[in-house]
């Protein structure tokens, strides 16, 4: 079903597994990218401005909780 709605995407390239492998690891990346920024942005604003951001602590938590709670689900249903 997946590989249907994605070749609807993209119509005229043959999907297989070598491109769901591929999305699949760039969004893993773009994850872990993100969640850098993140952490860095707010070390950057609790050390030289002396003002935790808790806004951009919560994106982090949700983040971290979303990734343990995918990888304990997947765990169990594989």
């Amino acid at each position: 079903m997946i590989s249907e709605l994605i070749a609807a995407m993209f119509s005229g390239v043959d999907v297989d597994e070598r491109f769901i492998m591929h999305r699949y690891y760039s969004t893993r990346v773009a994850m872990v990218v993100g969640m850098v920024l993140i952490v860095g942005w707010f070390i950057y604003e609790t050390l030289v401005n002396d003002n935790p951001r808790w806004d951009l602590f919560l994106i982090l938590m949700a983040m971290a909780l979303t990734k343990v709670t995918a990888m304990i689900y997947f765990r169990i249903t594989h």
